[in-house]
């Protein structure tokens, strides 16, 4: 046999991804056709479900996700744990009493206090805005119930959300501040049904929590009727709430991390993911195990295209919903030296439509490169410079490099953090095009030869 037959040979038995290892169009089109991601998170909500931060099924979630990242062949898969303080749902109930009467659909959010199991009654009190409660004297809404709405609308981006989820997350301790017994907001969301928008929301070190919760659009909207039509007659709308929460102190959660080894340790490492934990009304499809899915689904298309330059570490981040202490347990066990890039998939499954980059000076053909090969996807370039997400955040303000990768927001906050987030609101198409953006931009950068390492370090 000839020295050419058998390179020949050889050459046959090679996999035909190996063939055109790492071409980004070749990556792209196996990915429009890859269910990989879809199974992910078919599996994960089915067999593990709601995954509230801190809890069992979080726990579960983690085993899981050990099970499945060794079984798709990726390397080094480990759980990182650490300790934080968790909060449990209770009973939840909200009535108005008087002059009219009605039950609202109510959640309570992320580190509310109890009402108690004989809940209370009391005035409801109407802030159109965040403002207009910020401005409420001291002390006057002492023994009342605090009502917050606002006017949400939908953003192809979600930057509304930045604006008005402020009514959520601060709105709590702002009625604790001026005396408030307790405080219902208008669901930070965009959606017409009569699902409550759970959320977290922190009370600062010296103020007392108070029972918070959010009611659906529907009621919300209804309840502004309501006062409107008593204040004219001189009187004043009475609720009666019980939340049942509680607080059940120091328990453990964890980012579970599997690799892609790459063949130069020199070049940095590529970290991707999403989070694996979940708010406990729906299934946590869409926030945020389409996200998991889709980072490990494109980190496998470049796994078995054959080893690349850079590592790739997938990280399926815990505790994200209740105060983004995974993304902080992550940046301050590993710091940014070593990270090349950071990446991050947290806003649902809709088609990606816009690619952002934070990445040093001189990088701009890569840049290009990047951009053209998402082109095909109907994926434009933006002069946005790139934040990297909520659990990698952290990390990229150690001064990693970022590229985010857009999905459309426009339906989102229909679903976000309420029982609607379920696995039939993914279209498996509009997934695949996530995975295919994904694992284009993964095969460019694994394989780059620019200085990505913040300040030249390597190193984890």
């Amino acid at each position: 046999m000839t020295k050419r037959t058998l390179l020949a040979l050889a050459a046959l038995a090679l996999p035909f991804p190996l063939l055109a290892q790492h071409d980004p169009a070749a990556i792209q089109q196996k990915a429009l056709g890859d269910d990989t991601a879809y199974g992910i998170v078919e599996d994960l909500t089915t067999e593990i479900g709601p995954r509230l931060a801190g809890t069992e099924r979080e726990a579960a979630a983690r085993a899981w996700a050990v099970e499945r990242l060794k079984a798709m062949g990726f390397s080094n898969v480990r759980i990182e744990p650490f300790d934080m303080k968790t909060w449990v749902r209770g009973i939840e109930t909200a009535e108005i009493t008087g002059p009219f009467t009605g039950k609202m659909h109510i959640s309570a959010l992320g580190n509310s206090a109890s009402t108690g199991d004989t809940g209370l009654e009391a005035e409801v009190v109407y802030f159109r805005t965040l403002a207009d409660l910020q401005a409420a004297p001291a002390g006057s809404l002492r023994g009342k119930i605090a009502f917050v709405s606002h006017k949400m609308t939908r953003t192809q981006n979600g930057a509304s959300y930045g604006q008005f989820g402020g009514v959520r997350r601060a709105g709590p301790s702002l009625a604790a501040q001026k005396g408030a017994a307790a405080i219902v907001i208008r669901s930070v969301g965009t959606d017409y049904h009569r699902n409550p928008h759970t959320g977290g929301t922190n009370f600062p070190e010296g103020v007392t929590p108070i029972p918070a919760a959010a009611i659906s659009i529907p009621d919300a909207e209804n309840l502004e009727r309501m006062i409107a039509r008593a204040a004219k007659k001189g009187e004043a709308v009475k609720m009666k709430l019980v939340l049942t929460p509680r607080q059940i102190g120091t328990t453990q959660s964890g980012n579970v991390i599997a690799e892609v080894p790459g063949s130069d340790p020199n070049a940095g490492m590529i970290l991707v993911g999403g989070h694996l934990d979940s708010w406990d009304l729906g299934t946590g499809a869409i926030d945020d195990g389409a996200g998991v899915a889709i980072s490990a689904a494109a980190a496998k298309l470049i796994m078995d295209a054959g080893t690349p330059k850079r590592t790739i570490r997938v990280v399926w981040f815990g505790a994200e919903e209740v105060g983004l202490f995974g993304g902080i347990a992550y940046a301050k066990k590993h710091g940014a030296a070593g990270h090349a890039l950071a990446m991050e998939s947290d806003f649902g499954a809709d088609r990606i439509w816009q690619v952002d980059f934070k990445l040093p000076d001189g990088t701009d053909d890569l840049k290009t490169r990047i951009a053209n090969a998402l082109a095909p996807l109907g994926i434009g370039r933006s002069n946005q410079p790139a934040g990297g997400g909520p659990d990698v955040g952290p990390t990229v303000a150690l001064g990693v490099n970022a590229i985010d990768l857009q999905q459309d927001g426009t339906d989102y906050f229909d679903l976000h953090h309420t029982p609607d987030d379920t696995l039939d609101k993914i279209d498996p198409k509009k997934l695949q095009q996530n995975v295919a953006a994904w694992a284009t931009v993964l095969s460019i950068v694994a394989n780059d030869p620019a200085d990505l390492l913040p300040k030249g370090k390597a190193g984890d």
